[in-house]
């Protein structure tokens, strides 16, 4: 026979049938969770790929030096005048006078005029003993000149120290070398080298082997050694010409590189 349900009896009805599905499905996902085997290793397939690519990105870092010589080719002279009078017109006029004889000098003697530049102007009193007043006035003019050829630069020297008389004054020459491309080549490719040779040492000794390069950075490199003339009496004197003794220059560069590890 027929059952005739009320609207509030149906919606019972599914409820019921909602809630027992829900249980089943709980009680279906628990046994199959109790059902399945375990990993014999206890790693994920994603935990156990986590290792995998952190062994294979051991690093070792080194450093590499590399040194090449060089005879230089340039020499940088620093040289002025100095003048003293008893006011700052005549004192800086005696100045400009010697420092325009000095350059003229370095000029007739092949300095070019692009290679002299002036460097320091100094305008100050002087005084004797305690006292407060000016007895006079000192002036220094300084410049640099910039000497290409070796073999005439003592030459320029002695000319310029004459033409400066007894206002010349020295403080000093540095020796160059002024084209460094095709030296510093050769240290970069021996700093490598070194870094190169050493990491293979450490990979060697890890029980590991060496891969490629990661990166390379430089130091930057010194720049050249001068040295000083010991006075300007010696540039003043009657010889015919300074001495200069070039000598080699050492450049050195020193490279940081990270090698991958295998």
């Amino acid at each position: 026979m027929a059952i005739t349900l009320t609207p509030a009896q149906r919606a019972a009805a599914v409820g019921v049938a909602a809630a027992g599905l829900l249980i089943g499905a709980f009680a279906l996902g628990a046994g199959q969770s109790r059902a399945a085997p375990s990993s014999p290793s206890g790693i994920s397939l994603t935990s156990s790929a986590t290792p995998a690519r952190s062994a294979g990105a051991g690093r070792i870092t080194v450093s590499g030096t590399g040194d090449v010589t060089g005879t230089p080719n340039q020499l940088v002279l620093s040289m002025g005048v100095q003048v003293n009078s008893s006011s700052v017109g005549s004192a800086l006029s005696g100045a400009n006078q010697a420092v325009r004889a000095v350059t003229g000098a370095l000029e007739r003697s092949g300095v070019r005029a692009a290679g002299i530049q002036t460097a320091d102007l100094y305008i100050q009193p002087s005084y004797q003993g305690n006292s407060q007043v000016a007895t006079g006035y000192d002036v220094s003019e300084s410049l640099t000149a910039t000497l290409n050829n070796l073999g005439a630069a003592g030459a320029q020297i002695q000319a310029a120290a004459r033409a400066g008389g007894n206002a010349t004054t020295v403080d000093g020459v540095s020796l160059n070398l002024s084209d460094t491309g095709a030296l510093l080549a050769s240290a970069r490719a021996r700093a490598v080298a070194d870094a190169r040779a050493k990491a293979t040492q450490y990979a060697r000794a890890a029980g590991q082997r060496l891969g490629p390069m990661i990166s390379v950075t430089e130091q930057t490199a010194p720049g050249p050694f001068p040295f000083f003339a010991a006075n300007a009496a010696a540039a003043s004197g009657k010889a015919a010409s300074v001495p200069i003794s070039p000598g080699s220059q050492k450049l050195s560069v020193t490279v940081t590189v990270v090698y991958a590890m295998s």
